[in-house]
This record gives structure tokens, C-alpha cells and sequence, in this order.
């Protein structure tokens, strides 16, 4: 490979494994860069190769702690650009903020929109994401950016488990398009849970839209946060007469009380991927990882030599 279209892979310390995946992927070695902290807390970032007219992906998820994360990120954006990258793609599979995607209040930020600037700012050329929670997001930056949906990699897990009768359930009214994406792939009908939020991580059931008595229902979202939208629906689905609960999702951010709700809930197995680092202390026997490593690092081989990214979900 010729220097100017040498392809490189770094990484921040949000998730360091998924990046060594992509890498052994891709046949090529994670590069060489420390990202550590001075005693006053401040992020010190040293590149230890050259990157001078080099094809680089930062891969870091602005995952928890959310902006230690982004700035680590940012930072490894401005040291690649000032040593002469000639292109800079941030591989962010999991994009913190994007739930602040619009003013809801009077006086909100729209954090999602500002994430975006800082971003294009520090020197990033194009942006690889996935399941972002609001797909206009897209059109915050004003870099390309390739959205890849999580939706065939938990598809192609659910059909090798040989589920039947399987209704696939949207936890909420937000939530039907990609429910219904999974449902075509794996031949499967829809229903839809009616909830309300009278305050943020607050979710309260209503009803339910379909039919799920004695049928296998997989409740689909694309975060997992607290894990109370998707254990309330679980026992209301239990009630209605759902014979077994299966729940799949994209990002598990699992934060506060999530591992102990899912761990009483009547959901038989939580399927995620690892577009966030789940630590030893929350893998419960429930929890099934499925690794977006490949699809990444498609992707990243599609972007460097200039083909059709779209054409890997065709």
C-alpha cells in the first residue's frame, strides 16, 4: 500500500476490544497512540507513528463516561489532523447525545446538534455511525456520514435460534419502524406497546396495539438504558399472555439499576451487540453479545477505496 493510501486504525479507551476486532478484521494492527491523563485530569494524547497522508479511522463510541469519551475522541481528531492525515473517518458505533435530538421544552439544548459541530470542528472528514436514536442527526453534520442499522446482525442471530410463532414487539410508538425492519427480515408480524413519559427514564404502559397471546414475542429497541421501558413491557406482555420473552437491541448502555431489572424480569435472553463495552460485573447468564466488528469493518474497507457503503445492507 502506498503511503498516501495507507489505511490506519486508532482508538480511545471507550471501547479498545471492539477496535482490535476491527483491525484483525481489516489484517492490519490497532496504531500505535496512548491516550492517558495528566494529574489535573486532562487528556494527554501522543501518536507514536506516522500518519502523514494516511486513510484514518478513530474508532471510539461516545458511550459512559459519556465526555471523558468525546473528548478523547476530539482530541485524537485534532493530534491525526495536525500531523498531516489526509483523510479523518470517526467511527463512532454508538453516538452519545442523540436522545437531546430536538427542543421538547422551552429553552432545550440540542446537544445531538452541537456533539455534530465539535465533531466537524476538531477536523473529522466523515462520520460512521450506527442506530442512531433519530436518523435526521444525519443532517446535523455537514460531513458525510454512513448510518448502519444493527437491525441484520440481531436478524440473522434470531433466525439461526429457530424461534417460532414470533411476534416482534416495539416498546413504543417511536420505535414501529425498526420493529417492523426486524419483523420482514425474520417472517415475522408486529405489535406495539402504548406508553407515556411523564418525565425522562420514567415510562408508564397504557395498552397494547396487536396480538401477542401464547406467541414468542422479541421486544425490539435500539437503547437499552435503565431497562424500564423494556421491563415494564415485559411483564405487561407476560400479563397480556406472551409465552416467551426474548429482548434485542443495538446499544446497551445498561446504567443505574438495569442489570437488577432484567435480572427479575420475565425476559428469557437480552440480545445486544458491542458498539458498547459491557463490563465483567453486568454480563448476566441473560445477556447474548453479537459483534458489529465485521459490518464496521466492511465499511471501513468500502470507504477507503471509494465504493458503495450502502450496498452492504442491499
Amino acid at each position: 500500500m502506498s503511503s498516501s493510501n495507507r489505511l490506519r486504525i486508532f482508538t480511545g479507551n471507550a471501547n479498545p476490544e471492539l477496535a482490535e476486532e476491527i483491525a484483525r478484521y481489516l489484517g492490519v494492527s490497532v496504531g500505535s497512540a496512548k491516550v492517558t491523563r495528566f494529574s489535573d485530569g486532562e487528556i494527554q494524547v501522543t501518536i507514536n507513528e506516522s500518519v502523514r497522508g494516511a486513510d484514518v479511522y478513530i474508532i471510539q463510541p461516545t458511550c459512559t463516561p459519556i465526555n471523558e469519551n468525546i473528548m478523547e475522541l476530539l482530541i485524537l481528531i485534532d493530534a491525526v489532523r495536525r500531523a498531516s492525515a489526509r483523510r479523518i473517518t470517526a467511527v463512532m458505533p454508538y453516538y452519545g447525545y442523540a436522545r437531546q435530538d430536538r427542543k421538547s421544552r422551552a429553552r432545550d439544548p440540542i446537544t445531538a446538534k452541537l456533539i455534530a459541530n465539535l465533531v466537524t470542528s476538531a477536523g473529522a472528514r466523515r462520520v460512521l455511525t450506527m442506530d442512531l436514536h433519530a436518523g435526521q442527526i444525519q443532517g446535523f453534520f455537514d460531513i458525510p456520514v454512513d448510518h448502519l442499522p444493527g437491525v441484520p446482525i440481531l436478524a440473522e442471530y434470531i433466525l439461526q435460534s429457530g424461534l417460532q410463532d414470533v411476534v416482534v414487539v416495539s416498546p413504543d410508538l417511536g420505535g414501529v419502524t425498526r420493529a417492523r425492519d426486524l419483523a420482514q427480515r425474520i417472517g415475522a408480524t408486529i405489535a406495539i406497546i402504548d406508553k407515556r413519559r411523564p418525565q425522562p427514564n420514567v415510562a408508564e404502559v397504557v395498552g397494547l396495539i396487536g396480538d401477542i397471546h401464547n406467541k414468542t414475542v422479541i421486544m425490539f429497541d435500539d437503547i437499552i438504558d435503565t431497562a424500564g421501558t423494556i421491563t415494564q413491557g415485559a411483564a405487561a406482555l407476560k400479563k397480556w399472555g406472551a409465552k416467551e420473552i426474548y429482548v434485542a437491541c443495538t446499544h446497551a448502555v445498561l446504567s443505574g439499576p438495569a442489570i437488577q431489572r432484567l435480572t427479575e424480569s420475565p425476559i428469557k435472553e437480552v440480545i445486544i451487540t458491542n458498539t458498547i463495552p459491557v463490563p465483567k460485573e453486568k454480563l448476566i447468564d441473560k445477556i447474548k453479545i453479537l459483534s458489529v466488528a465485521p459490518l464496521l469493518g466492511e465499511a471501513i474497507i468500502r470507504i477507503h477505496e471509494d465504493l458503495s457503503v450502502s450496498k452492504l445492507f442491499d
